[in-house]
């Protein structure tokens, strides 16, 4: 049973569940007083560009493989070739914009967030749910965070949450750590634990809504591992306080508590590739910005009033609860009138999963819960913005299977002796451009990188950072067949009605040995053994495919290698992978070593 010691007094608030079909309900934001004029210019130019992209290259592609006649095969291979070339040349355009947005020196989009510089008028739940999480390190990121508040005086402001859906047996731990945490804590802190977890996270938060929501004006989503700084926090709901019309501000986290190769690697990626990207995104998508579940300040009755999340109809894995409720929700706060940005900022943090195996199990929830949004693309009142969101997180997925395809027909050309997208004819311009496309995002993140003191003292120096990209660069090339392959076998998984069950995701990584890594990658190493054999058949081909035979033929070994603490200090000894994401990540790997919230001695 839920202890009433250890929550506040109920302010219950009413969440009607939202139907997707049939008239939208009426819009009950106030009207905003701020825009962007030029938006819809913004988006044309956007599209635009993809699509002259996109044509060129199709067009080219065309001609070379109408040279020798047009078959079966080629028709095919049009057919996947141009959306999956829509896709990268999206990516590509984003990010150059993006770069000249940080280039100029302007601001993607919305407004920059304020420092603590006025009493707040809002009241703040800072809520952290978790599933069976290490407390010591959920309690270290919680006192962080409440101790950053406390000492820019607005303690009184903000209330924290522990929302436990964890198991029975790791309550008395749960509540001993959070024992401690009301000790030390200038902001309140509650805890509860739910008997039966209805719904994943989603649930969670909605049973806190219906209880005490009534009580505060806005809400910090978080999760297990986020971790954000008291300056950034205050500053959003500055934001909040001054504009009655937003509904919800997305930040933008950083990857923090790197330990493993991978962990490093995927740290310093974000770092470096990921500010022109995300410049882009905020620059197009203003207040139709997307969520991410996570790291987000949201209005409390706006969400309550929209977002009440129905049972998708069918059976499980495309129907029943909505997976990826995040970006659901963010359409159908616009869809009620409200705005939704994201915003730049400062010490906003994740962690990442410690290995490829590890990101893969969360893929593959993510994969079945974008698939999940096909289904909702029709729902009435959605914003055209918010429908090509849910559009564009499927299609991250399904490019998957498609490229694998186009790669096997391009193989059965090649071995026939017909023109293919591999080709003679074509290796100089088509898979060219591709390759261009895919490493330019990489390219302008370097620069943008290099060009700023700052930036390049915090990545280690110009030295480094090209250090790290010419390990970053193959071991991206070998990875991504890998990841490919990995994700086409999970949907056929979840075509099969194999559903994505919900575990605790792991945070820390002792290394992995073959035994467990072969079971899951024999089907990598059967494909490139394919390739190899079937070499001699095609040299021209063969040659363009070796990175996807030797990323296949050496997926174990990458996994193996990638998943340890020792190559991840090798590569911090030889200052590859350098991040120094400040005093706020410094703080709080001291604060988490230490364990400085102890329940050993509540358990007592």
């Amino acid at each position: 049973m839920m202890r009433p010691f250890r929550l506040p007094d109920e302010a219950p608030l009413d969440m009607p569940v939202q139907l997707f079909e049939g008239r939208p309900p009426v819009p009950t934001a106030p009207t905003a007083a701020h825009g962007v004029p030029d938006m819809l210019t913004r988006r044309i130019l956007l599209v635009l560009l993809t699509g002259v992209l996109a044509m060129a290259a199709s067009t080219a592609l065309k001609e070379s493989v109408l040279a020798d006649g047009f078959g079966f095969g080629d028709a095919i291979l049009l057919t996947i070739f141009s959306p999956l070339f829509a896709l990268i040349a999206f990516g590509f355009i984003n990010a150059v914009i993006g770069y000249f947005v940080l280039a100029t020196g302007m601001h993607p989009g919305f407004m920059p967030v304020p420092r603590w510089s006025e009493p707040l008028s809002g009241r703040t739940a800072v809520l952290m749910p978790v599933h069976n999480e290490d407390m010591h390190a959920v309690a270290a990121r919680l006192a962080y965070m409440a101790d950053a508040i406390a000492a820019a005086g607005a303690s009184p402001a903000f209330d924290f949450f522990i929302l436990s859906d964890s198991a029975p047996e790791a309550e008395e731990t749960e509540v001993a750590i959070w024992r401690g945490l009301t000790q030390r804590l200038q902001c309140a802190i509650y805890y509860r634990r739910r008997e039966r977890n209805i719904g994943r996270k989603p649930g969670n938060i909605a049973e806190w809504l219906r209880r005490f929501g009534g009580a505060y004006d806005y809400m910090l989503m978080l999760d297990a591992d986020s971790l954000m700084g008291g300056d950034t926090i205050i500053g959003m709901a500055q934001i909040m306080d001054r504009r009655p019309a937003v509904a919800l501000l997305q930040s933008v986290p950083q990857v923090i508590g790197a330990h493993t190769l991978f962990q490093r690697w995927m740290q310093f990626a974000s770092r470096v590739y990921g500010p022109p990207s995300t410049a882009g995104l905020v620059w197009w998508s203003g207040s139709e910005a997307t969520f991410w579940g996570h790291n987000a300040l949201i209005r409390v009755r706006a969400f309550a009033d929209s977002c009440g999340l129905p049972e998708l109809p069918g059976k499980p894995p495309f129907g029943g609860t909505i997976m990826s409720h995040d970006v659901v929700e963010a359409a159908l706060l616009r869809r009620r009138g409200w705005r939704v940005h994201m915003v730049m900022t400062e010490e906003t943090f994740e962690e990442y999963p410690p290995t490829l195996i590890d990101a893969a199990v969360r893929d593959r929830r993510w994969a079945q819960g974008n698939l999940q949004h096909l289904g909702l693309l029709h729902a009435s009142g959605f914003h055209w913005i918010n429908r090509l969101q849910l559009l564009l997180g499927a299609a991250g997925y399904i490019a998957s299977p498609l490229w694998l395809l186009l790669i096997a027909i391009s193989v059965l050309l090649a071995v026939t002796g017909q023109e293919g997208l591999i080709s003679a004819s074509t290796s100089g311009s088509v898979l060219a451009l591709t390759i261009a496309l895919l490493f330019g995002p990489k390219l302008l993140g370097v620069i943008h990188a290099v060009s700023d003191r700052q930036r390049r003292h915090d990545l280690g120096g110009a030295r480094a950072i090209l250090r790290s990209v010419a390990l970053d660069v193959p071991l991206s090339i070998l990875a991504a067949p890998t990841i490919a392959l990995t994700q086409t076998i999970d949907l056929i998984g979840i075509a099969r009605q194999r559903r994505a069950e919900w575990h605790p995701q792991n945070r820390s990584s002792q290394g992995l040995s073959m035994a467990e890594i072969l079971p899951r990658y024999r089907w990598h190493i059967a494909a490139g053994a394919v390739l190899l054999i079937l070499s001699p058949l095609m040299p021209v081909a063969a040659a363009w495919l070796v990175p996807v035979t030797a990323g296949w033929l050496l997926a174990p070994w990458i996994v193996q290698w990638t998943a340890s603490e020792q190559a991840g200090r090798w590569a911090a000894h030889r200052r590859i992978f350098v991040t120094d994401l400040g005093q706020a990540e410094r703080q709080a790997v001291v604060r988490q070593a230490g364990h400085p919230v102890d329940g050993d001695e509540a358990l007592a």
